[in-house]
């Protein structure tokens, strides 16, 4: 074991700086073990292997061999810190955060080896005043309404889908059928933007080029070319700023029968309904619950907010670069490509993927910053979720959808997946408590569909 003095000191954006002495006493040690594999197995014109000695080895490979021995010596030093228990948590380096070396310094075989790292750390998190938070949140109440907008889409859901007549025009709540591509400017199909027999429902906005009102009218087999320029705003990043050009053919037309309202719709959506009113008290018992744990949310993220204001948190830049990171993965998979695909994409806009990540940057700061805060609180109140606990909670969560039991009991057989839930239920109890200990007052009042489409 090296013998090493280490001083730590404290730099901005929770970063640190470690510097370590090596004594010379040391550098000699490693400097003469590393010689001594030199001599035994390089051979050098003139001697035998093995018993070359070690002053020519020293004149013939000086530099070389200094810098195997520095780098033996910083490598094996920094082990043995990292590695040392009784180094705290915030002092040792984080495991996307690989130590920085300095100024390399000089080897001198007669003097202590200095040499210092920099990388991030834990932010030191001290969460203060998290008691009698006042939160303002808006008052919401389910009307006949929302009750009756969702039993239209209980209709829709169960709708029996016609073909239209050859000769009828495209409207919107038909079905349709298409194949399209971009254009060149040439107009060439471009390789790679082929789709064939894509189906999607006119005017409820699925499509992808968004070209609902400019199918209206047409009719089956029919061939159109359609020139659309997308805002900057664009959600969909491959279109944002673009003028596309593009070939649709439609390949059908259908038309929903939407059934009546009543009993016997009920029975055909599950057969725990006898009646149309049945169903209204379920989707009555559903639309509440969803409103609940939409007013819980608004007043977590409420006191939250106040937290942050109150705690604020030094975060390193690594884990802002990885939470960036990781937003731009989980982007790729949501439009089902690759990171490089949607990068070459989004290049053609114009617009750098510079800009575009340094554009999610304040989102993914206060992110780290809201759950750095939540996991310091469970932390402190020594907060625990048992086997017992969360075993409770799958069955719990079995029971709500029986049809879907089984599969549910062996999605949280998988690995990780009981420490992930025990995780949420330990959240979910910081969260009582903090909901417990806040004063919440009434806000404006909102109707269900804005509180629920509203995510501020």
């Amino acid at each position: 074991m090296v013998t090493i003095n280490k001083e730590l000191s404290r730099l901005e954006h929770s970063s640190v700086k470690l510097t370590l002495t090596v004594g010379k006493d040391e550098i000699r040690s490693q400097y003469d073990e590393i010689l001594n594999n030199y001599a035994k197995d390089v051979q050098i014109p003139g001697f035998r292997k093995g018993k070359t000695p070690r002053d020519v080895l020293a004149r013939k490979f000086g530099e070389a061999l200094k810098k195997e021995v520095l780098g033996t010596l910083i490598e094996k030093s920094l082990d043995q810190v990292f590695k040392d228990e009784s180094l705290a948590r915030n002092e040792r380096p984080l495991p996307y955060s690989n130590p920085q070396l300095g100024e390399e310094p000089p080897l001198d075989l007669e003097k202590d080896l200095v040499f210092s790292v920099v990388y991030d750390v834990l932010p030191q998190v001290r969460v203060e005043n998290w008691k009698g938070i006042e939160v303002e949140v808006p008052e919401a109440e389910l009307s006949d309404g929302d009750i009756n907008r969702e039993l239209e889409t209980v209709r829709e859901r169960n709708a029996i889908v016609l073909d239209r007549d050859e000769e009828a025009g495209a409207e919107k709540g038909n079905v349709a059928a298409v194949n399209y591509c971009e254009l060149n400017d040439n107009g060439e199909p471009l390789p790679g933007t082929e789709r064939e027999d894509f189906v999607f429902t006119l005017g409820a906005g699925n499509s992808i080029y968004q070209i609902d009102d400019d199918m209206l009218g047409m009719k089956k087999d029919e061939v159109r070319e359609i020139v659309k320029t997308y805002p900057a705003e664009e959600q969909n990043p491959s279109l944002a700023g673009r003028t596309v050009r593009l070939r649709v053919k439609l390949l059908s037309l259908k038309e929903r029968k939407l059934p009546d309202l009543d009993d016997d719709l009920a029975q055909d959506v599950d057969e725990k309904y006898q009646t149309l009113d049945d169903l209204k008290q379920s989707i009555r018992k559903t639309l509440n619950r969803n409103l609940e744990n939409r007013l819980r949310e608004r007043k977590i993220n409420g006191i939250l907010e106040k937290l942050m204001a109150e705690n604020p948190v030094d975060i390193p830049e690594s884990m802002i670069r990885l939470e960036i990171e990781t937003r731009w993965r989980s982007l790729a998979q949501r439009f089902n490509t690759t990171v490089e695909q949607l990068k070459t994409t989004m290049e053609k806009t114009g617009e750098s993927l510079g800009t575009i990540l340094a554009g999610w940057r304040g989102d993914s700061i206060k992110a780290l910053h809201s759950r750095l805060l939540v996991e310091t609180l469970m932390e402190d109140l020594k907060l625990e979720a048992g086997e017992e606990e969360v075993t409770g909670e799958i069955e719990t969560l079995a029971a709500e959808d029986p049809s879907m039991a089984e599969e549910i009991k062996k999605y949280y057989e998988k690995d990780g997946m009981r420490d992930y839930l025990k995780e949420e239920l330990k959240e979910r109890k910081l969260f009582d408590i903090l909901l417990a200990e806040s004063v919440i007052k009434p806000g404006k009042k909102e109707n269900y569909l804005d509180l629920m489409s509203n995510n501020s």
